[in-house]
């Protein structure tokens, strides 16, 4: 298998996962044990939107189940709402709009801003969490400044993908590196997105935890099958139609399954700015090609799908892949970011950027329906063990006792 694809040695790599497996801020919780310390009581989240994206459906995963365990939690905006505030508001978790103009006018409209900034703050001094986690970049940049000037105790910032986007931008990658010293700890979602903090950012072993998505009940039920009237087998793709996703590789492997006459259907859903592209590139190709846009049924989609591709050539912790994982499917996927950490040995991994090994990969699955099953179920035996959302919210909870613990001793 493939290494990965990262600049940094296998030293920092082992160390990563070791802190992962045996960290004390990762110890199973015991309900039995006595009652810490200092008493984890309130939490605040923050974050840029509540869309459909991955990053936005962890915050609500993880509020959900810190109220649920009584802690006192809240989810602030910094620019707008979306489709999950309602799912927050029926469990209780109040949600703070804060105002902010946007995320591509934070200079142009200072005043906005600067007045979303004072509210932010006088939300924290009236709650008083105990820990803010903050969640991208316009978040974890925001709450450093807030969060001293309010006096949070706990200061977390969560990294969710690889820092591609900050290459070579210096001022995005200054004001990082002054937000993260006034940050308590990091959370990354994936060892390679730690691996990669610690090797570009020169975030310290210490300062990083890693703690994998989760995923609730509801992603392990069998669900009624969305039908559609293609051919089969088909291949489904979740993901935004981004260039990072590699979308056009995925056309070109199922170009190159039909010249091997195993013709099949693709089923994309997401939107995004390269749909005219693509679309021009499947009638190029005369290829049977779905592009169903955003869609809230994935889970029917799933249950009528025969794979998962996950072409991107770049990827932190791909939802996408976890939810495949859990309904039993097997899926083909690029070896970039935290993918191989979910697939390794359950499932088809390739090189990025190569439409020729991502057509070998799908045509390994589609031709062998027992391997196909072998690798459905590992990859959903695993996932229900390590990433269910239980899994993720207690070691978020030990982590932020354990941070909070440490704060009071000092």
């Amino acid at each position: 298998m493939a290494d990965f694809h990262f600049r940094s040695d296998r030293d920092v790599r082992a160390r990563v996962s070791e802190r992962a497996s045996t960290s004390g801020a990762l110890r199973d919780v015991d309900p039995s044990s006595s009652p810490p310390a200092v008493p984890l009581s309130r939490v605040c989240l923050l974050i840029g939107q509540l869309g459909l994206g991955g990053t936005e459906k962890q915050v609500v995963l993880l509020a959900q189940g810190l109220q649920a365990r009584g802690i006192e939690t809240s989810v602030c905006l910094l620019f707008e709402g979306g489709p999950r505030e309602q799912a927050l508001r029926a469990a209780g978790v109040p949600v703070v709009h804060l105002g902010f103009p946007s995320s591509t006018t934070l200079l142009r409209k200072l005043p906005g801003n600067i007045a979303a900034f004072a509210r932010l703050v006088r939300h924290l001094r009236r709650q008083r969490p105990d820990v803010l986690h903050a969640f991208l970049y316009h978040s974890y940049v925001t709450a450093a400044p807030a969060a001293r000037l309010a006096r949070v105790k706990v200061l977390v910032a969560g990294r969710r993908s690889l820092g591609d986007f900050k290459k070579g931008r210096r001022v995005l990658l200054a004001v990082e590196r002054v937000a993260t010293s006034l940050t308590d700890h990091v959370v990354a979602n994936a060892e390679s997105v730690a691996e990669d903090t610690i090797h570009n950012e020169g975030v310290r072993l210490d300062k990083i935890t890693t703690v994998y998505n989760g995923l609730p009940d509801s992603a392990f039920d069998s669900v009624a099958p969305v039908r559609l009237p293609a051919e089969s087998p088909v291949i489904l793709c979740v993901a935004n139609l981004k260039v990072y996703k590699g979308h056009r590789f995925l056309l070109d492997a199922v170009a190159r399954l039909h010249d091997r006459k195993l013709r099949c259907t693709l089923i994309l859903v997401g939107e995004g700015p390269e749909r005219h592209a693509l679309e021009e590139q499947a009638a190029r190709l005369k290829i049977d090609v779905r592009f169903l846009g955003t869609r809230t049924d994935v889970e029917a989609l799933l249950a009528g799908a025969d794979v998962v591709a996950l072409p991107s050539l770049h990827e932190g912790m791909s939802n996408a892949v976890m939810e495949a994982m859990a309904t039993g499917l097997p899926v083909v996927a690029t070896e970039v970011g935290g993918t191989g950490e979910l697939l390794r040995g359950r499932g088809v991994l390739v090189p990025p950027s190569d439409a020729e090994a991502l057509a070998d990969g799908l045509e390994r699955v589609l031709a062998d329906p027992v391997l196909a099953a072998r690798l459905g179920t590992a990859a959903r035996t695993w996932s229900r063990e390590h990433l269910h959302v239980d899994t993720m919210v207690d070691r978020h909870v030990a982590l932020y006792q354990e941070l909070l613990e440490r704060r009071c001793a000092e």
